[in-house]
Protein backbone atom coordinates (compact mmCIF):
# COMPACT_ATOMS: atom_id res chain seq x y z
CA UNK A 1 0.00 0.00 0.00
CA UNK A 2 0.88 3.70 -1.16
CA UNK A 3 1.57 5.79 2.34
CA UNK A 4 -0.66 8.39 3.32
CA UNK A 5 1.72 11.12 3.02
CA UNK A 6 2.22 10.21 -0.82
CA UNK A 7 -1.77 9.43 -1.67
CA UNK A 8 -4.13 11.65 -3.03
CA UNK A 9 -7.67 11.82 -3.06
CA UNK A 10 -9.94 9.96 -5.65
CA UNK A 11 -14.05 11.18 -5.25
CA UNK A 12 -17.36 10.39 -7.10
CA UNK A 13 -20.57 11.76 -6.27
CA UNK A 14 -23.58 10.15 -6.27
CA UNK A 15 -26.63 12.27 -5.54
CA UNK A 16 -25.74 14.50 -2.43
CA UNK A 17 -22.97 12.47 -1.21
CA UNK A 18 -19.13 12.07 -2.13
CA UNK A 19 -17.34 9.16 -2.15
CA UNK A 20 -13.90 9.15 -1.43
CA UNK A 21 -10.72 7.19 -1.13
CA UNK A 22 -6.49 7.71 -0.97
CA UNK A 23 -4.79 6.23 -3.55
CA UNK A 24 -1.15 6.20 -5.18
CA UNK A 25 -1.82 8.43 -7.76
CA UNK A 26 0.32 6.87 -10.04
CA UNK A 27 -2.19 3.54 -9.99
CA UNK A 28 -4.98 5.62 -9.69
CA UNK A 29 -4.02 7.28 -12.85
CA UNK A 30 -2.82 4.07 -14.79
CA UNK A 31 -6.08 2.20 -13.66
CA UNK A 32 -8.09 4.94 -14.98
CA UNK A 33 -6.52 4.43 -18.28
CA UNK A 34 -7.23 1.12 -18.31
CA UNK A 35 -4.35 -0.49 -17.48
CA UNK A 36 -3.91 -3.51 -15.14
CA UNK A 37 -3.88 -2.36 -11.69
CA UNK A 38 -4.13 -4.40 -7.94
CA UNK A 39 -6.42 -2.17 -6.29
CA UNK A 40 -5.27 -3.14 -2.80
CA UNK A 41 -1.71 -1.90 -3.43
CA UNK A 42 -3.10 1.61 -5.02
CA UNK A 43 -5.06 2.13 -2.11
CA UNK A 44 -3.70 3.88 1.28
CA UNK A 45 -6.35 2.53 3.54
CA UNK A 46 -8.74 -0.33 3.14
CA UNK A 47 -11.80 2.52 3.29
CA UNK A 48 -14.40 4.90 2.03
CA UNK A 49 -14.32 8.20 3.13
CA UNK A 50 -17.27 10.72 3.50
CA UNK A 51 -14.48 13.69 3.66
CA UNK A 52 -11.18 11.77 3.24
CA UNK A 53 -9.04 15.18 4.24
CA UNK A 54 -10.59 15.05 8.01
CA UNK A 55 -11.04 10.85 7.74
CA UNK A 56 -14.99 10.92 7.89
CA UNK A 57 -16.13 7.76 6.99
CA UNK A 58 -18.70 7.46 5.59
CA UNK A 59 -21.42 5.10 6.68
CA UNK A 60 -22.08 1.03 5.17
CA UNK A 61 -26.08 2.39 4.75
CA UNK A 62 -24.78 4.70 2.07
CA UNK A 63 -22.83 2.23 0.20
CA UNK A 64 -25.26 -0.37 0.31
CA UNK A 65 -27.97 2.24 -1.02
CA UNK A 66 -25.47 3.53 -3.82
CA UNK A 67 -23.20 0.35 -4.42
CA UNK A 68 -25.53 -2.15 -3.01
CA UNK A 69 -22.28 -3.70 -1.43
CA UNK A 70 -19.73 -2.85 1.30
CA UNK A 71 -16.77 -4.46 -0.65
CA UNK A 72 -13.54 -1.46 -0.62
CA UNK A 73 -12.07 -2.92 -3.55
CA UNK A 74 -15.32 -3.01 -6.13
CA UNK A 75 -16.37 0.21 -4.88
CA UNK A 76 -12.46 1.91 -5.46
CA UNK A 77 -12.98 0.81 -8.52
CA UNK A 78 -16.75 2.50 -9.39
CA UNK A 79 -14.73 5.95 -8.02
CA UNK A 80 -11.33 5.28 -10.37
CA UNK A 81 -13.72 4.32 -13.54
CA UNK A 82 -16.30 7.39 -13.08
CA UNK A 83 -14.57 9.54 -10.68
CA UNK A 84 -12.17 11.95 -10.85
CA UNK A 85 -8.08 11.91 -8.81
CA UNK A 86 -7.52 14.97 -7.33
CA UNK A 87 -3.77 15.80 -8.33
CA UNK A 88 -1.69 18.47 -6.72
CA UNK A 89 -0.06 21.03 -8.86
CA UNK A 90 3.13 19.59 -8.61
CA UNK A 91 2.40 16.39 -9.18
CA UNK A 92 -0.12 17.13 -12.57
CA UNK A 93 3.23 18.86 -13.78
CA UNK A 94 5.27 15.90 -13.14
CA UNK A 95 2.80 13.69 -14.57
CA UNK A 96 2.57 15.75 -17.90
CA UNK A 97 6.38 16.03 -18.08
CA UNK A 98 7.24 12.55 -17.85
CA UNK A 99 3.96 11.70 -20.40
CA UNK A 100 5.12 13.99 -22.76
CA UNK A 101 8.90 13.02 -22.79
CA UNK A 102 7.41 9.09 -23.53
CA UNK A 103 5.25 10.55 -25.98
CA UNK A 104 8.58 12.39 -27.89
CA UNK A 105 11.26 9.64 -27.03
CA UNK A 106 8.21 7.25 -29.46
CA UNK A 107 8.12 9.15 -32.07
CA UNK A 108 11.87 9.88 -32.48
CA UNK A 109 12.81 6.36 -32.24
CA UNK A 110 9.58 5.33 -34.35
CA UNK A 111 9.33 8.07 -37.02
CA UNK A 112 11.63 9.75 -39.83
CA UNK A 113 11.86 12.69 -41.74
CA UNK A 114 10.68 11.27 -45.18
CA UNK A 115 12.65 13.84 -47.37
CA UNK A 116 15.71 13.06 -45.50
CA UNK A 117 15.13 9.53 -44.07
CA UNK A 118 16.35 10.56 -41.05
CA UNK A 119 14.82 10.90 -37.96
CA UNK A 120 14.14 14.14 -35.98
CA UNK A 121 15.98 15.01 -32.78
CA UNK A 122 13.59 15.19 -29.92
CA UNK A 123 14.37 18.93 -29.92
CA UNK A 124 12.79 19.19 -33.08
CA UNK A 125 9.34 17.11 -31.98
CA UNK A 126 9.23 18.88 -28.77
CA UNK A 127 9.20 22.56 -30.49
CA UNK A 128 6.63 21.11 -33.30
CA UNK A 129 4.19 20.21 -30.33
CA UNK A 130 4.79 23.40 -28.84
CA UNK A 131 4.02 25.30 -32.05
CA UNK A 132 0.81 23.25 -32.79
CA UNK A 133 -0.25 23.33 -28.82
CA UNK A 134 -0.70 19.93 -28.36
CA UNK A 135 -2.44 18.71 -25.05
CA UNK A 136 -0.78 16.27 -23.37
CA UNK A 137 -3.58 14.79 -20.79
CA UNK A 138 -2.50 12.68 -17.86
CA UNK A 139 -5.67 10.06 -18.35
CA UNK A 140 -4.66 9.46 -21.86
CA UNK A 141 -2.45 6.62 -22.85
CA UNK A 142 1.22 7.07 -24.28
CA UNK A 143 -0.47 5.06 -27.74
CA UNK A 144 -3.11 7.68 -27.77
CA UNK A 145 -1.27 10.94 -27.73
CA UNK A 146 1.29 9.66 -29.63
CA UNK A 147 -2.07 9.40 -32.26
CA UNK A 148 -3.02 12.58 -31.75
CA UNK A 149 0.43 14.41 -31.69
CA UNK A 150 1.54 13.07 -34.94
CA UNK A 151 -1.66 14.63 -36.08
CA UNK A 152 -1.26 17.68 -34.93
CA UNK A 153 2.46 18.30 -36.03
CA UNK A 154 2.30 16.63 -39.47
CA UNK A 155 1.13 19.92 -41.09
CA UNK A 156 4.42 21.52 -39.57
CA UNK A 157 6.98 18.94 -40.36
CA UNK A 158 7.85 16.06 -42.19
CA UNK A 159 7.37 13.06 -40.34
CA UNK A 160 5.83 9.58 -40.83
CA UNK A 161 6.23 6.17 -39.02
CA UNK A 162 8.55 4.03 -40.73
CA UNK A 163 10.66 0.69 -40.59
CA UNK A 164 13.96 -0.30 -41.94
CA UNK A 165 15.90 -3.72 -42.99
CA UNK A 166 19.33 -3.73 -42.18
CA UNK A 167 21.76 -6.66 -43.35
CA UNK A 168 24.85 -7.42 -40.93
CA UNK A 169 28.07 -8.78 -40.43
CA UNK A 170 29.92 -9.14 -37.04
CA UNK A 171 33.20 -10.89 -37.25
CA UNK A 172 33.70 -14.13 -35.10
CA UNK A 173 35.47 -12.18 -32.36
CA UNK A 174 32.26 -10.79 -31.09
CA UNK A 175 30.13 -13.06 -33.04
CA UNK A 176 28.79 -15.08 -29.76
CA UNK A 177 27.12 -11.87 -27.83
CA UNK A 178 25.88 -10.46 -31.04
CA UNK A 179 22.41 -12.09 -31.41
CA UNK A 180 21.36 -10.83 -28.09
CA UNK A 181 22.43 -7.06 -29.04
CA UNK A 182 21.26 -7.13 -32.23
CA UNK A 183 17.65 -8.92 -31.80
CA UNK A 184 17.02 -6.20 -28.75
CA UNK A 185 16.43 -3.25 -31.67
CA UNK A 186 13.48 -5.20 -33.64
CA UNK A 187 12.71 -8.11 -35.37
CA UNK A 188 15.06 -10.37 -36.80
CA UNK A 189 14.32 -11.53 -40.50
CA UNK A 190 16.97 -13.60 -41.12
CA UNK A 191 20.41 -14.89 -39.31
CA UNK A 192 22.91 -17.30 -40.64
CA UNK A 193 26.26 -18.42 -38.98
CA UNK A 194 28.96 -18.90 -41.22
CA UNK A 195 32.17 -20.83 -41.83
CA UNK A 196 34.60 -18.60 -40.43
CA UNK A 197 32.65 -17.94 -37.37
CA UNK A 198 31.17 -14.66 -38.14
CA UNK A 199 27.47 -14.29 -38.04
CA UNK A 200 25.05 -12.59 -40.63
CA UNK A 201 21.30 -11.03 -40.01
CA UNK A 202 18.73 -9.03 -41.85
CA UNK A 203 16.65 -7.29 -38.83
CA UNK A 204 13.81 -5.10 -39.20
CA UNK A 205 13.87 -1.93 -36.68
CA UNK A 206 12.42 1.26 -35.90
CA UNK A 207 13.68 3.66 -38.72
CA UNK A 208 14.44 6.41 -35.91
CA UNK A 209 16.56 4.12 -34.01
CA UNK A 210 19.01 3.70 -37.03
CA UNK A 211 21.80 6.14 -35.04
CA UNK A 212 21.17 3.89 -31.79
CA UNK A 213 21.42 0.93 -33.98
CA UNK A 214 24.79 1.90 -35.29
CA UNK A 215 26.16 3.46 -32.44
CA UNK A 216 26.14 0.03 -30.66
CA UNK A 217 27.17 -2.13 -33.37
CA UNK A 218 30.02 0.44 -33.61
CA UNK A 219 30.80 0.18 -29.50
CA UNK A 220 30.60 -3.31 -29.25
CA UNK A 221 32.45 -4.83 -32.37
CA UNK A 222 35.08 -1.91 -31.78
CA UNK A 223 33.45 -0.71 -35.45
CA UNK A 224 33.95 -3.75 -37.00
CA UNK A 225 30.73 -4.63 -38.29
CA UNK A 226 29.68 -4.23 -41.38
CA UNK A 227 25.93 -2.95 -42.16
CA UNK A 228 24.02 -2.39 -45.41
CA UNK A 229 20.49 -0.46 -45.34
CA UNK A 230 18.64 -2.74 -47.57
CA UNK A 231 16.04 -0.83 -49.68
CA UNK A 232 12.26 -1.55 -49.37
CA UNK A 233 10.06 -0.51 -52.24
CA UNK A 234 7.01 -1.34 -50.41
CA UNK A 235 4.05 1.41 -50.06
CA UNK A 236 5.21 3.72 -47.05
CA UNK A 237 2.51 4.41 -43.92
CA UNK A 238 1.77 8.09 -42.78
Amino acid sequence: MVSLDDAVTARLKKGSKEFEILVDPELGLAFKRGEPVDLSKALAVDCIFENAGRGDRIAEADLESVFHTCDVLIIAKHILEDGEIQLTKEQRKRFLEEKKRLVVTFIAQNAINPQTMAPHPPQRIEIAMEEAKVNIDPMKSVDELVTLTMKAIRPLIPIRFEEVSVAVKIPALYAPRAFGEVSGFGKMLKNEWQKDGSWIAVIRIPAGMQTDFYAMLNHFTKGEAETKLIKDDSPKKD
